[in-house]
């Protein structure tokens, strides 16, 4: 582990002195901050580049370190030579608030990766939380089939199509692994500095984005700690089943039982009956959906160089030429570590565009020179992120879309999954989002009367994004339009924060004005904290102590590239923790990724059943081991009297047999 984090290090600091030479005119902690991220992005990166030669192996990654040394250098030679920004009291409140919000916050995330990813029990059996039972195999799979193998790589769940889907955020963790961590820390470590620096993002931009110092908190928790008015639709029938007052208290308390034990009981969670589809962002976004993780935490970067750099340029166009071409190359970066951030990130570029295009300096508007000279530099900042992203937008996004047999991705879509499967609207238009959103979502709408102009242009960025999101469907899995939701969601937090500031100040005097915070964060967050409670007692049993034997045995005395014939589930050792392809994985994830694996899981089910009349299928795949569990014999009929005749079985114990194929 101790060679994973010297290199890990290695890239922050690197990118900490990038930022300091770069843009040594931005405030102190958001050149560490800017750094730091920068680090990280650069750590996705440039280990992955050298991978299509060099494999992900050692070599590629001293490679990469070799290039980073370069960047950093050329950094160096194009420094801007002006004095850095000093330490000031501004810089004091704000290491505050990072310690008041944003420590409490991360030392949070650190539970939640520790008790959601794998955690080892005394017995061997690895457990996992409510949000990551679904998704977290698949992301080991993608961690451990990367090792040794040269990009492009497949789906290690469905040899012979090309892995699209974002990748780099688990390549990051593969780094981890492959210098020795465990495969638990390999996810923990990287994933909890990624909340970290999402946390610290978000506060930082808030004191850029809102006009006070109470609002900076404020936008934080809107965004973190969100959730809606869900908690109604738990506690306000309470009283309705009984005419005492024991009764009620009774009953709540039953039914806050059943939020912290049942499964997407909690009240941003319950899609069915209630229509609460808002999720928490901690708990079922940014813990489980790791390239949603890796997204934000290199978007909110590129939101706050795209605030700080445009207005730079309204004040002085000479100055923020370093900063816009950051930009551009951090923009061009993102579709290999999250699509759906690269498209927000567009869609609110162009949102800043047009309100500066309409709303430049009113003596010279009309002027073709000042239209254009307000133009120019979004120009140039959009063409180096589309010259950085096309490639992977052609060879990786676009491959996924268009893949043969595949169901469409895009389609129009009106309102989101108010409207599922477009069969027509659930609840209405503005409840919809009055319920899931809450009373925040009514202050935004109150904030965009007033003339703020700083207001209307974050909303400006924000339209595109909700535009786009209301109007399209761009998966086949229709809630995944939340992934554009969340970030317009981001940029309002600011707006809504800095209106409670403006009403806070002109509420002063009012004696009742302590009781009105509290009621409003009552409103505001107990939902969520309802949430964050269940998930941090979630536990459910992800691999068994056999499970994992089996899983480690495959990984230590198997080959590389040896590909696995065994069953569908999700949850598979095979590839989870061996980091061996299989034949097919499970619909779970394959069909929201556009594919058709029916042929696929009709053979396997043929084979398993008559090894014999079937005996071309592992040749067919390139498969030279056979894996039976408990999962294939209760699945299919398996006629393991027949593999023990054909095959040579070299391993078994009370869980699983592995079969080595001739």
């Amino acid at each position: 582990m101790i060679a994973s984090i010297a290199y890990s290090a290695m890239y922050l600091i690197f990118g900490v002195f990038s930022v300091q030479w770069l843009l040594p005119r931005h405030r102190p902690l958001n050149r560490l901050w800017l750094g730091m991220s920068l680090g990280l992005l650069e750590e996705m990166w440039l280990p992955a580049l050298f991978s299509f030669f060099l494999s992900f192996t050692p070599q590629a990654h001293v490679a990469a370190a070799g290039a980073l040394t370069l960047l950093t250098f050329a950094c160096y030679l194009l420094r801007d030579r002006r004095s850095p920004a000093p330490w000031d009291g501004k810089e004091t409140t704000l290491l505050r608030q990072l310690l008041l919000i944003a420590l409490p916050l991360t030392v949070l995330s650190g539970y939640l990766q520790f008790t959601h990813t794998m955690r080892p029990d005394a017995a061997g059996n690895w457990h996992v939380g409510q949000s990551t039972y679904g998704d977290l195999p698949m992301h080991l799979s993608f961690i451990t089939g990367m090792i040794g193998k040269r990009f492009p790589v497949d789906y290690p769940f469905l040899p012979g199509a090309r892995l699209s889907y974002p990748f780099l955020t688990d390549s990051l963790s593969s780094t981890w692994y492959l210098f020795g961590t465990s495969l638990q820390a390999s996810v923990i470590v990287p994933g909890t500095l990624m909340m970290a620096l999402c946390f610290a993002g978000v506060l930082i931009l808030g004191r850029e984005m809102t006009g006070g110092t109470k609002t900076v908190v404020l936008a934080a928790l809107l965004f973190f700690l969100n959730g809606g008015l869900g908690f109604l639709y738990d506690y306000d029938l309470a009283g309705g089943t009984t005419d005492s007052l024991s009764g009620y208290f009774g009953t709540a308390l039953k039914r806050t039982e059943n939020i912290l034990t049942g499964y997407y009981t909690t009240p941003t969670n319950q899609p069915d009956p209630n229509n609460l589809r808002w999720s928490n962002v901690i708990c079922d976004l940014m813990i489980p959906q790791r390239t949603i993780l890796g997204g934000w935490c290199m978007t909110i970067p590129c939101f706050y160089l795209l605030d700080a750099v445009f207005r730079a340029r309204q004040r002085d166009p000479e100055n923020g030429l370093r900063g816009l071409v950051l930009l551009g190359i951090w923009a061009g970066a993102l579709p290999l570590i999250h699509t759906h951030s690269f498209l927000a990130l567009g869609l609110a570029s162009l949102g800043a565009m047009v309100y500066d295009w309409i709303h430049g300096d009113p003596k010279s508007l009309m002027l073709p020179r000042t239209r254009l000279r307000i133009l120019l530099p979004y120009f140039l900042y959009g063409g180096i992120a589309a010259l950085l992203a096309a490639p992977q937008l052609i060879c990786f996004t676009f491959g996924q879309t268009f893949q043969q047999g595949s169901h469409s991705f895009m389609q129009w879509q009106f309102n989101w999954v108010n409207n599922r499967n477009g069969q027509g609207m659930r609840d209405l238009y503005l409840w919809f989002y009055i319920k899931n959103i809450g009373i925040p979502f009514l202050i935004l709408l109150l904030a965009l009367i007033e003339k703020k102009p700083r207001n209307r242009r974050l909303f400006a960025m924000a339209l595109p994004i909700i535009l786009a999101a209301e109007l399209v469907r761009f998966q086949p899995n229709e809630y995944d339009n939340n992934k554009l939701f969340y970030l317009a969601w981001l940029l309002c937090c600011m707006v809504v924060a800095d209106w409670c500031g403006d009403l806070w100040r002109r509420l002063k005097g009012m004696r009742s004005r302590p009781v009105i915070a509290v009621l409003a964060s009552v409103v505001f967050f107990l939902s969520a904290g309802l949430t964050i409670l269940r998930e941090c007692v979630s536990d459910y049993v992800a691999f068994s102590a056999p499970a994992v034997k089996a899983g480690e045995y495959i990984r230590d005395h198997t080959p590389r590239n040896a590909v696995f014939v065994t069953g569908t589930e999700h949850l598979n050792p095979v590839c989870a923790i061996g980091g061996r392809d299989i034949v097919c994985g499970p619909d779970l994830w394959l069909y929201w990724h556009g594919f058709d694996t029916g042929d696929r899981q009709a053979e396997l089910a043929l084979f398993y059943e008559d090894p014999e009349g079937n005996r071309e299928l592992p040749e067919k795949y390139g498969a030279s081991y056979i894996y039976v569990s408990s999962w294939e014999r209760g699945k299919y009929q398996v006629n393991e009297a027949a593999l023990d005749s054909m095959y040579r079985k070299v391993f078994e114990n009370s869980e699983a047999a592995v079969y080595r194929i001739p």
